[in-house]
């Protein structure tokens, strides 16, 4: 039976069929969102409820979710993200990605929880939102245009206070690891969601939003932003390296411990990498840039002698500077900008690339794409965004296009997602995190660079096995819930889950504890982890590149025991009935 809800969340969600344009609003059970609170958590339930996991993501039956979390649009700072989910071209499993910006914000403020979007539209539409008025509108004259184009026309022509989505050339062509923009240099970055956007013709979402979220206890919160301001400023990743450099500021310590992927993670250091470093980088900075309720404003507006735009951030730096070989960073920044604009995914575009480069280097293919040549990586940008010549076998991702090639063992990437820019042979708990991350090659599962090599909230041995099964099982349950609530994960360096419990009860009046945070979290990654079974995705693919020469079995056996599941990875049916998921077993 539905419930109403007073605080937090509205309880309500709002569905569209493309095809036929129907639209339809409907409730959301309090169980459900007590049990994965929003975001995230939420987007997997209803993946778990919607859809069948072997279907193929581009098929009319995938859906794409949108989806807020009861801490959203509230006075509790960074909480203006949004989730977006569907099932991965690029993994074949449900994947999920995180983007800041307003939009989230705004989806929340126009009264819904989520937004289901179902089927595929005959010609391109854009979705427009206005508080309850909701349409699907005609968007054949942005279909070609880049995400910069699209989203100053929309805002023209709607006006200034509509929060946008929208996709680049590369999600109408279906590059497997096509990006959304979000606004304010943001993206729901990897997965290949934007590919599924352009599949069912789907350019952009706009959405304004003037409902104020209703709250619990008001006052509490707005004393307890005091103390979150002091803790903040007294933190000196948040107060200081993030808000003086944003996430540049880790190349050169990356770097220096010999973890920076360079020439396709043939090496992890970058002679260079000086020429790309925060200090650096800053001599082109001019402006930041903040998300929704955001006071770390760890985003970079920057201007190169030739073009100006958003970015680069340490991921993109490695991306299209160290791994490609690129040691110029007006280069990069610029790259980067053209990945943007045309919606793709930096990390995997440099990838793809970086693989590609070494096939050529090795004979593997006729093509010949020289270690740092810039002008080639900019055709090999465009050609992969509109799938012409060579890019468009690089636009299905490094494990297709190398597989064709009989050149697997060169393609640096997990489930199908290419790595981001910490080398596990220096940090074996990174390591385990890539191999058992339920969206392939991802960093933000669990986040153990901060205590393997950043020191927060303490320091463990990066070559040691010991503990590490343990604390990646427990920051990926942290970083699930955080990602349900939603807020930015950045807070993981000051806030833990007692923190977040109390954010949570304060603005929604239930009783949740910290435990119930982790719990959750954990539900959540079973959920997941289920989804993946379903799809196909088993545990023997919890593995990294040969290249890496790293046996983390050990590490595995342990893990799949912390976790409550059996030697091949599949949860037992006692852990998924402590968790309330005992209906769902695979």
């Amino acid at each position: 039976m539905s419930v109403v809800l007073v605080y937090g969340w509205f309880g309500k969600g709002l569905k569209i069929n493309l095809s036929n344009k129907t639209i339809k609003e409907f409730k959301i059970e309090k169980d459900i969102l007590l049990n994965f609170v929003g975001g995230r958590g939420l987007a997997a339930k209803i993946f778990w409820e919607s859809v069948n996991p072997k279907i193929d993501a581009f098929s009319n039956e995938n859906i794409l979710v949108f989806a807020v979390g009861p801490l959203t649009a509230t006075s509790i700072p960074t909480t203006g993200r949004f989730t977006l989910a569907s099932k991965s071209p690029l993994t074949g499993g449900f994947f999920y990605s995180s983007c800041g910006g307003l939009f989230g914000a705004s989806l929340k403020k126009a009264g819904y929880d989520v937004l289901i979007v179902e089927n595929r539209a005959e010609n391109p539409v854009y979705i427009q939102i206005d508080n309850g008025d909701v349409k699907v509108k005609d968007a054949s004259s942005f279909w070609g245009k880049t995400t910069k184009e699209t989203f100053e026309q929309l805002r023209g022509d709607l006006g200034k206070d509509f929060s946008i989505t929208c996709i680049g050339p590369a999600g109408e062509n279906l590059v497997r690891y096509a990006c959304v923009f979000g606004g304010l240099g943001n993206f729901a970055g990897r997965g290949g969601l934007g590919a599924v956007m352009g599949s069912k013709n789907l350019k952009a979402v706009a959405v304004r939003g003037d409902k104020k979220v209703k709250v619990a206890n008001e006052n509490e919160i707005l004393n307890l932003m005091e103390v979150f301001k002091v803790r903040v400023t007294w933190n000196p990743i948040l107060s200081k390296a993030l808000a003086f450099f944003g996430t540049s500021m880790l190349l050169s310590i990356i770097n220096e411990h010999e973890i920076l992927p360079t020439k396709n993670f043939q090496h992890g250091k970058f002679d260079k990498a000086e020429k790309i470093s925060a200090e650096v980088l800053s001599k082109i900075v001019v402006g930041r840039r903040s998300s929704y309720a955001c006071p770390i404003a760890c985003k970079r507006v920057t201007k190169t002698r030739r073009m100006h735009g958003e970015g680069p951030e340490f991921e993109t730096l490695g991306s299209l500077g160290s791994m490609l070989m690129v040691d110029d960073v007006e280069v990069v920044a610029e790259l980067n900008y053209l990945c943007n604009e045309l919606g793709l995914d930096t990390i995997s575009t440099g990838g793809v690339i970086a693989c590609a480069m070494e096939l050529s280097e090795k004979g593997i293919i006729g093509e010949k794409i020289r270690w740092g040549d810039a002008e080639k990586i900019r055709e090999l940008i465009f050609n992969i965004a509109y799938r012409r010549n060579l890019g468009s076998e690089l636009a299905e991702g490094s494990k297709i296009f190398a597989k064709k090639y009989g050149g697997e063992a060169y393609a640096m990437q997990v489930k199908g997602v290419e790595l981001p820019m910490y080398d596990p042979r220096g940090v074996l708990g990174q390591a385990l995190a890539y191999a058992t991350s339920n969206r392939g090659g991802c960093h933000l599962n669990a986040y153990i660079i901060s205590v393997e090599v950043l020191g927060f909230p303490y320091l463990m041995d990066r070559f040691s096995i010991v503990g590490k099964p343990s604390i990646v099982v427990y920051l990926q349950n942290l970083s699930a819930t955080i990602d349900s609530m939603i807020i930015c994960k950045f807070l993981g360096f000051e806030f833990d889950e007692k923190d977040f419990a109390e954010y949570l009860r304060l603005v929604t009046g239930e009783k949740f504890t910290q435990e119930h945070v982790i719990m959750v979290g954990e539900r959540i990654w079973n959920l997941e982890r289920l989804l993946n079974l379903k799809a196909g995705i088993s545990g023997e693919e919890d593995k990294l590149p040969d290249r890496f020469n790293l046996d983390i079995k050990p590490m595995l056996k342990e893990y799949y025991r912390v976790r409550g599941w059996d030697d091949n990875g599949i949860p037992l049916k006692s852990k998924l009935k402590s968790l309330g998921l005992a209906d769902c077993y695979a």
